[in-house]
């Protein structure tokens, strides 16, 4: 089922992909793209964190959004997805709100990767601090909306942003932090306003995330 991706890389380090707990929290324009690509890489260990349900504004950019899915809980949709992928993966999945004051709750030094893809950004903020503290492996994507050119997205530290406005509020409430241990998903295009509406494209999402899912592998195979 993998022999193409074992023929890059090796079998010995796909079977060390094969043995990584990754945590996905959000999985919606990003994070569904993000999961999609770890589990068509081999991670079998993941959990998926999101409290929303499939919405039929989801249908221009969301992997799992579909006319059949409007409607049901995006954790379940996944987890189903990940399975049809490979029904060896074990997959949990939660269907609750990741909370600023309840991030312990999470265990995030449980897994090997963590994926922030939600929109709350004291959440952001507050995973970023809890990761530093205890030394977690933590991908922040600073939004995707109001983009249309993927070739602008980059995995780098939060303190070499720019033109990010999510990115610079990150910056400014973690200034007492060392940002430059904070890797994030960024995007150097200036936002496109118009109107009220929290425009998006089908592209910059799905690049996003499986720019991120292509980070976590290649860190497993290369280290």
């Amino acid at each position: 089922m993998f022999d193409r991706l074992i023929s890059l890389i090796g079998e010995d380090k796909f079977n060390l992909i094969k043995t990584k707990k990754v945590l996905v929290l959000g999985c919606g324009g990003v994070g569904s793209y993000v999961i999609e690509g770890l589990a068509r890489s081999g991670i079998e260990n993941i959990t998926i964190v999101d409290c929303d349900i499939v919405d039929i504004t989801n249908l221009n950019r969301q992997l799992i959004a579909l006319h059949s899915t409007i409607g049901k809980r995006k954790v379940d949709v996944m987890k189903e997805r990940i399975l049809d992928i490979n029904p060896d993966a074990n997959v949990l999945v939660l269907y609750k709100r990741v909370e600023q004051n309840k991030i312990e709750e999470l265990k995030l030094e449980e897994y090997d990767y963590v994926v922030d893809a939600i929109d709350d950004v004291k959440v952001k903020v507050e995973l970023c601090k809890y990761a530093l503290k205890r030394d977690v492996k933590l991908i922040v994507s600073t939004g995707t909306a109001k983009k249309m050119h993927p070739e602008k997205l980059e995995i780098t530290s939060l303190d070499k942003t720019s033109g990010d406005p999510l990115a610079k509020k990150m910056r400014y409430l973690l200034r007492e932090y060392d940002t430059k241990k904070i890797k994030v998903l960024t995007s150097s295009e200036v936002p496109i306003v118009k109107g009220n509406t929290l425009g998006s494209s089908a592209f910059v999402p799905s690049s996003a995330g499986l720019l991120i899912a292509s980070h976590i592998i290649l860190d497993i195979a290369t280290n």
